[in-house]
Formats: C-alpha cells, structure tokens, sequence
C-alpha cells in the first residue's frame, strides 16, 4: 500500500509539472532543432555581405596630432565615407582626415555609399530612414544612435543599419536573423533583452525541469512489476 500511495503521489506531481513547464520544454525543443540544422554565418546574413570588400587606401591626411581634440586621442580609426577619408576619434566624432574638420554626421547619400561596399551588389534599394531611439527588443539594440535603415528589394526582408554619428556598417537583419533571435529569446527566458543567462525564471524553470525528470524516474521505480518483485523476494 506504500508503494501504492507513493505512486500516486508521484504521479500526479509528474502530471502537473508537465502540464506547468510542458510549453517551456516545447520551445527548448524547438529553438534547439533550429539552432542546430542553420548555419550561423547565414544567420548573420554572410550571404547578403560583399565579403571581398576591401578598404580604400587613402594618401595625403593630415597627422591625428593635428587634430582639434582638447582631451587627447585615446583612439582613432578610419573611415571611408564617400570617397573621403575620416578620422573617428575617442568613439565620439568624425574628423575630416584631410582637413581636419569636425564631422557631426552623415547624409542619406554617404550612408548609400557605405553600404554599397558592404552588401553585394546585385540588392536593389527600396527605402532609406532614419531612426533615433529604439526599445530592448529592436533588431538594432545596444548599437549606436541615430541610424539609416537601409531596406532592399528582396523576399527575405533584409535591412541594413548605418550609424549617422561615425558612418560605419553596423549590421544586418533578414527573416531568418529574427526567427533565431526570436527563438533565443524563448531559451534563455530572458524576455526583456535576449542574452542574460541568469534570469530567475531561467532557474525556477529549469528546477522544475530537473524534479520533472526525478519524478519520472521514481514514478517508474514505485510503479515497476520488477522491483516490487525484487523487493517483495527480498523481504522474504
């Protein structure tokens, strides 16, 4: 009777457990598969990018001591934006590499002409728009701001993101970039912003999850015609 009662008690703890986190298990399974049979190249759009594209070389700039930087150069990088060379100093402000003159940002025109280098040639613009704010669950999040949005004339509704302030090639996002982000969403529980590992509902799920497991293994070890065999002979 024991054995019994425990079995009952299990099994109906096992029944709820699964119903309560059987949904969560689903999307485990889900995302898993999908991260599994895609490529993660392609979902970084590598398949849209011009990856033989290599930087002009530039002569004549001005040294970066010449510069107009009260605080110092801490770090300085180059840029090509339309044909003319940039200095992007501190992570902060463009600097015309030839002149020396300061650059607050870039036009729809150069943000076109960045791009062109970075994707394939054969994508057709659609239309081109400025955005200045997004939220934690936007495709551009934790990238610089404001930015062009570049979309193109194709079925996987693909996206570039120029940022205004230095003119560099950010990013892109196509339909399968946003099904995998999606989908990481739903395995790491982390539905505010995607990449946190540590959430508390991560961990109560997975608990859940492991005492599911235990439940069905002593579900059957309370249930199984063999060990009660085995342990009714051992009585004797």
């Amino acid at each position: 009777m024991l054995h019994r009662h425990t079995a009952l008690k299990i099994r109906k703890t096992h029944r709820y457990l699964g119903l309560f986190i059987g949904i969560q298990f689903l999307f485990w399974t889900i995302s898993g598969l999908y991260f599994s049979w895609t490529k993660i190249d392609e979902i970084h759009g590598d398949q849209f990018k011009n990856l033989s594209f290599q930087p002009k070389v530039f002569a004549d700039l001005i040294s970066p001591s010449q510069l107009n930087v009260p605080e110092g150069i801490g770090t300085i990088e180059l840029r090509d934006i339309n044909n003319v060379p940039y200095y992007w100093v501190n992570n902060r402000q463009l600097y015309n590499a030839l002149n020396g003159k300061p650059k607050n940002y870039i036009s729809e025109e150069e943000a076109l002409y960045v791009a062109k280098n970075y994707v394939k040639n054969e994508l057709e613009v659609a239309t081109i728009e400025q955005i200045d704010a997004v939220d934690k669950h936007h495709e551009y999040r934790e990238k610089l701001l404001p930015a062009y949005v570049i979309s193109y004339k194709n079925d996987h509704a693909l996206k570039a993101y120029i940022s205004i302030k230095d003119g560099k090639f950010q990013t892109v996002r196509h339909r399968a970039w946003r099904w995998f982000d999606f989908l990481w969403m739903t395995h790491t529980m982390d539905y505010d912003g995607r990449d946190n590992f540590n959430t508390f509902v991560l961990r109560i799920f997975s608990l859940l999850g492991l005492i599911t497991v235990l439940s069905g293994f002593a579900l059957w070890f309370t249930s199984s015609l063999s060990i009660r065999k085995i342990s009714t002979h051992l009585k004797k």
